[in-house]
């Protein structure tokens, strides 16, 4: 069954459950300032729907905007509108995780780069961690250094990128003179490594559009246990 128009709904900021560990919370700051500005929040957030998948217990899972979302929260917004991909109630969790991570959904990867297990990743966005090399892949973005990718937590692959040639302290220390060595890093030679982690995402993930939500699986498991793609 797949939902042939987005579900747009109003829901509060708490209610919401984030698919990864961490943000970069130089770039929240960022945008809570940025929201502080806006005179016109209603439309901002018209134009900023917040997508999410529908899950086990009903619970609503973000798979973007997480920055916006923690940012939202910590500015004391109570509700955010969202838009409904997929409907995947009729899993029970784990199968739920595996399936968000087979379709690269979630990110479970916490501060140091390190895979975790789905437990680790937080019930609430007030949960999420700080990742200094997250702040500093989204700047140098922001700035031009890469352009934005269609796979998932591109912004994630640049900053495991940056994590093993910069020194932590050194983002937390001077975050204007490391960003300097990051767009020389990005612009090196060096900077393959992403890319070609870029293009085998994009080759081994089968992934189903933001911009058409839809309900994959209601029915019985396959036979490999997991729902089948759409």
């Amino acid at each position: 069954m797949h939902i042939r128009e987005p579900v747009v709904q109003p829901i509060t900021v708490k209610s919401l459950r984030p698919t990864q560990i961490t943000v970069g919370m130089r770039e929240v700051d960022e945008k809570r300032k940025r929201w502080r500005e806006h005179k016109k929040k209603a439309e901002f957030l018209g134009r900023h729907l917040i997508p999410v998948i529908r899950g086990p217990k009903d619970h609503l899972y973000v798979i973007d905007h997480h920055h916006l979302a923690r940012a939202l929260l910590d500015e004391g917004q109570k509700v955010v509108v969202v838009s409904m991909i997929a409907d995947l109630r009729a899993l029970d969790r784990a199968t739920f995780w595996s399936y968000l991570d087979n379709r690269a959904w979630c990110h479970p990867y916490d501060q140091n780069g390190a895979r975790r297990g789905f437990e680790d990743i937080p019930d609430s966005m007030s949960g999420l961690r700080d990742d200094p090399f997250r702040s500093l892949a989204g700047e140098l973005r922001r700035l031009g250094g890469f352009s934005k990718e269609t796979v998932p937590f591109s912004e994630f692959l640049w900053a495991d990128f940056f994590r093993c040639r910069l020194k932590r302290k050194a983002i937390e220390n001077d975050f204007g003179g490391t960003m300097e060595k990051a767009l020389k890093l990005a612009r090196s030679s060096e900077a393959s490594y992403p890319q070609h982690r870029f293009r085998r995402a994009l080759k081994s993930v089968r992934l189903a559009p933001l911009t058409e939500p839809q309900t994959p699986w209601i029915g019985s498991k396959s036979r490999s246990g997991f729902p089948p793609l759409p």
